[in-house]
């Protein structure tokens, strides 16, 4: 069967990054103690005991210096049930967000729980179940579950890292829908030739087509095919590798004015 010509054309993006940081000395305790498989927590000027630590105290706007280990156990004071999850959530199977006030903590902590809906409820008594390598990440706590009070430990600590930075990989997953006029754009493209359209009344020719001129706000239907050569109107030497970079630097990124195009 033919591919349907006036069908608009769909594709899956991803825009990626790895967001690194130092986690600095405040952090640097609370990534060390989760290492260790205890949970640090920052007192505030108010006595307020907080785990992660903020870095500087909301009151006093000083950095955080007064560290203490709260839990590992604690009370559910809220949580959100997750029916379906999605990619990187902490399970392929229904869970739930807690609030978990530590004990020793004033404010709570927020983690996945990894127990059926109907046991949980507030105040329910819950325990961190950790991974059996346990690095200096968030992730060093599997999960919380129901506190049985045998809590396992983990089999083995990574060493520190000498420069305390913590990579999170960030990405954004969505499906690209094309307009019909940049879908017969692309489809002239799989045949080798360059499509744009012209504007009715200025006469202004673009490519790619846009669906409607920027100038007199009118429809563009009117479609033309360029030529396969132009004019360079400004250019910049690419040096610098990126993370997915499809050339290998030094290359030229520049804009082309194709003749018979505005």
């Amino acid at each position: 069967m033919a591919p349907d010509q006036n069908r608009t054309l769909t594709a899956p993006m991803r825009v990626s990054f790895d967001y690194t940081r130092s986690v600095g000395p405040v952090l640097g305790e609370f990534f060390a103690g989760l290492r260790d498989a205890r949970i640090i927590a920052g007192r505030t000027a108010d006595g307020n005991v907080v785990a992660p630590p903020p870095e500087f105290d909301p009151v006093s706007h000083e950095q955080v210096t007064d560290f203490v280990e709260v839990g590992p156990a604690g009370t559910v004071e809220s949580w959100s049930w997750v029916p379906e999850p999605v990619a990187d959530q902490p399970f392929d199977r229904p869970f739930a967000w807690v609030l978990v006030r530590l004990d020793g903590a004033t404010r709570p902590f927020l983690h996945a729980l990894d127990a059926g809906r109907d046991g949980i409820h507030v105040g329910l008594r819950v325990e961190p179940r950790w991974r059996e390598e346990t690095t200096g990440a968030i992730t060093d706590i599997a999960s919380f579950v129901p506190a049985t009070g045998e809590a396992r430990l983990p089999v083995r600590r990574a060493a520190a890292r000498q420069d305390e930075r913590l990579v999170t990989p960030v990405h954004l997953d969505y499906l690209y829908a094309a307009s019909p006029e940049e879908s017969a754009f692309f489809r002239a493209l799989a045949q080798g030739r360059v499509l744009g359209q012209r504007c009715p009344t200025c006469g202004k020719v673009y490519v790619p087509p846009r669906g409607a001129c920027p100038v007199d706000g009118v429809p563009t239907s009117e479609e033309v095919e360029l030529a396969h050569t132009g004019t360079i109107t400004t250019f910049c030497i690419v040096n610098v590798p990126f993370l997915g970079q499809k050339i290998k630097p030094p290359y030229v990124s520049a804009y082309v004015l194709l003749d018979g195009a505005d």
